[in-house]
């Protein structure tokens, strides 16, 4: 799907419509020192079984594609809500 490079929608710190830039969202490096990873790699240690069951069939072939929508006007940064594509390519016009 062809995602426009920017787009016009309400900004809620302007509280006004205002041009927005948009990027794909990606997630940056899970912190090895956050409380939650800590307690997932100390379960997954030893000889015990897995955490969770390994997935033997998948049944999603799609990721969903979050936007990352900053205003031009006050840099407000906001998350728009995943959708599921195959492949999201940002243009220059829709």
């Amino acid at each position: 799907m062809k995602i426009p490079r920017t787009i016009t929608t309400y900004c809620p710190r302007c509280k006004t419509h205002t041009d927005h830039s948009v990027t794909i969202y990606k997630h940056g490096k899970r912190r090895t020192l956050a409380a939650g990873q800590r307690r997932y790699l100390r379960k997954q240690k030893g000889y015990g079984s897995k955490r969770k069951p390994e997935q033997k069939r998948f049944a999603k072939v799609t990721k969903k594609v979050v936007l990352k929508i900053k205003c031009s006007k006050c840099g407000y940064i906001q998350h728009r809500k995943g959708i599921r594509l195959k492949r999201a390519e940002i243009t220059e016009k829709a």
